[in-house]
């Protein structure tokens, strides 16, 4: 077993990466302090890992959401669900709630945990890759709106991080691509070494070889914690792994959640990024093929998708969370491990790489 830590002062965490965690006697009842515990999944997990987990709280006042799977069940109806649970348990200030599925349980569950009576305890248990190297680590809880992605949310650092790397043995194919989206963003915006890396072990890591996943998790989760250490509220260094994001929550949004995966989505919005910057003469434009090279190789898509009007786009990117008084900031590169926060980006200037033709 791997432990990092998140560095934070009194609320420093711990992130867990090894094999059979869930199944490891005392992990899970150890990080549940109080008398009442909360786990909060999908249907998707909850036929594979609910019953580990149920098992190793079982001395616990216990409370159980299954939640539907998918992106847009991350709404404020779905957080009035568990909120009600909580309620029904009775959870005092010493519950924790364990978020055990991919980024949208964990968003969702650690916002309702964020809300609770003012803040209570969370167990991130991560079983996508994407959440695994990117929204279990740094406190980031949110839900969605029809307007735009995680606009309603609040910051509230987990306990814990629990990475058992077992669970990806049950993950759809098209999911752990989706994941190594995030995987190779920190090696876009930080390490030109680890895309080398990644270069090297793309087909390892497409087919699950334990140890090339926990050397790239461990490696994201690193820089991660990093950079949450150094800016926890996103007010600087933070929005660097925004990487892609703006683009590919204009699209997600667009597509009404229910088209590309999240690291599909941002897969593409790194594309027009770099495309964006090579554009700006800000960075080779060698860097953003070499970026797309590796992209496909991980099995992501690199353009959008066919349909969505330019202009749509561009309005919902303006909604985006990093915009000031209406202007756009978009992180984009000098070249690959290089990133800027780059403000007031022309609207036109990113109508031609979302319209090439």
């Amino acid at each position: 077993m791997r432990t990092l830590h998140v560095e934070l002062g009194s609320r420093r965490y711990p992130i867990s990466i090894g094999s059979g965690l869930l199944h490891q006697p005392g992990v899970l009842e150890r990080l549940a302090r109080g008398r009442h515990a909360l786990i909060v999944t999908d249907r998707n997990v909850a036929g594979a890992w609910l019953e580990p987990v149920r098992e190793a709280l079982d001395g616990k006042h216990l409370q159980m959401v299954v939640l539907p799977p998918g992106e847009q069940e991350k709404t404020l109806a779905r957080f009035g669900e568990v909120i009600a649970a909580l309620a029904e348990l009775g959870a005092s200030r010493d519950a924790t709630v364990f978020a055990l599925g991919g980024g949208v349980v964990g968003d969702l569950a650690g916002f309702a945990a964020a809300c609770w009576m003012r803040g209570v305890r969370f167990v991130q248990l991560p079983t996508t890759l994407l959440a695994m190297v990117d929204s279990s680590v740094g406190g980031k809880t949110a839900v969605d709106l029809p307007n735009g992605k995680n606009l309603v949310g609040a910051f509230h650092q987990p306990a814990a991080v629990v990475i058992d790397i077992d669970t990806l043995s049950t993950l759809p194919d098209r999911e752990l691509s989706a994941g190594l989206a995030e995987v190779i963003k920190y090696g876009a915006i930080f390490d030109v070494g680890f895309i080398s890396w990644l270069e090297r072990n793309i087909e390892a890591l497409r087919n699950r070889d334990p140890i090339a996943l926990t050397e790239a998790i461990a490696r994201s989760c690193r820089y991660k914690a990093g950079v949450v250490q150094r800016d926890e509220q996103e007010q600087g260094e933070r929005m660097l792994l925004n990487f892609g994001h703006t683009f590919g929550h204009a699209i997600e949004t667009e597509q009404g959640f229910d088209g590309l995966l999240h690291g599909e989505a941002v897969a593409v919005g790194m594309v027009l990024a770099a495309r964006l910057a090579a554009q700006l003469k800000r960075a080779p434009a060698a860097d953003a093929e070499r970026l797309q090279v590796l992209l496909r190789r991980a099995g992501l898509p690199v353009a959008p998708p066919a349909g969505l009007d330019p202009e749509a786009l561009l309005a919902r990117m303006k909604l985006d969370k990093k915009a000031v008084s209406g202007l756009l900031r978009l992180i984009l590169w000098r070249g690959i491990g290089k990133a800027d926060i780059v403000r007031d980006v022309q609207p036109e200037a990113i109508l031609r790489v979302l319209n090439p033709s």
